[in-house]
């Protein structure tokens, strides 16, 4: 994998966007391969200290994450995060075309464990509250790119609201799809007020998989996303 100092989108003195590469996981996997913990140490830009990741992304999903470069920068991100101010736009592909253009999916979110398929997510009532707006931006052969705009932060949720919500998982999802190739989900846009200073913002460019799947860059690029 290339030096992650080659996908830093934003840098300052509090914050650091990172364009995360499909593939690394944000937290240490139990089987000892690299995360992104093994990269910290050349994402210090002549700081001290280490910079720590202030939310995930999942393993096989590419773009925007936000690492604080100081412990206070950390606590007031994190405190952002979790009420629900950070600015997040995904895009993936879908196997499937919605027939709609655009909607609201609500639906609450429950972990559920098994010894024979391990942990995953699924729509529950008694789950947490998990809002994901949406639009069509493109269709192809039978599958759609979508813009996703999050409201709440639950864990696989635009995974398991294209599932349930859209009635069609995102191409290449392991967990909730057919897998057996790269995963088409893409964390496209961040942003994080910080009161006076500009805010912390960043755009990561669409993986060259989406265009291999025949959905490049020039659609996000007309529709303004």
């Amino acid at each position: 994998m290339s030096l992650l100092t080659d996908h830093v989108l934003f840098i300052d003195g509090e914050a650091l966007i990172l364009d995360k590469p499909a593939g690394l996981p944000v937290d240490a996997p139990r089987d000892g391969s690299i995360a992104l913990e093994n990269h910290l140490q050349s994402l210090t830009f002549g700081f001290q200290r280490w910079p720590l990741p202030v939310h995930r992304l999942d393993r096989d999903t590419s773009g925007c994450l936000l690492l604080a470069r100081n412990p206070k920068a950390h606590k007031r991100f994190a405190q952002a995060f979790e009420a629900g101010t950070v600015a997040k736009r995904y895009v993936a592909v879908i196997e499937g075309v919605p027939t709609e253009d655009s909607g609201l999916i609500e639906l609450s979110l429950k972990k559920v464990s098994t010894a024979e398929e391990g942990w995953r997510m699924i729509p529950a009532k008694a789950g947490k509250v998990a809002i994901t707006e949406w639009r069509k931006v493109a269709e192809k052969d039978g599958r759609s790119l979508i813009a996703f705009t999050p409201r709440t932060g639950r864990t696989h949720q635009i995974r398991v609201h294209a599932l349930h919500g859209l009635g069609f998982s995102i191409v290449g999802d392991p967990v909730y799809g057919e897998g057996g190739v790269p995963m088409l989900l893409h964390s496209r846009f961040l942003s994080i007020a910080r009161g006076e200073k500009p805010a912390a913002e960043a755009t990561a460019p669409l993986p060259a998989t989406f265009a291999a799947a025949g959905f490049g860059p020039e659609l996000l690029d007309d529709a303004g996303i």
